[in-house]
């Protein structure tokens, strides 16, 4: 049996990276929610 979670850095960042969060409004959405708390990093990194 394989595991669930198979990590691969492209395939993350195309997913949930900076870009992909621009996309959509949804997306951009989360990233004003995340710069109005006032988070230091707006993507996690990994």
């Amino acid at each position: 049996m394989l595991p669930t979670y198979r990590p691969n850095r492209r395939k993350r960042a195309r997913t949930i990276g900076f870009r992909a969060r621009m996309s959509t409004p949804g997306g951009r959405g989360t990233l004003s929610r995340r710069r109005r708390k006032g988070r230091h990093k707006l993507i996690p990194v990994r």
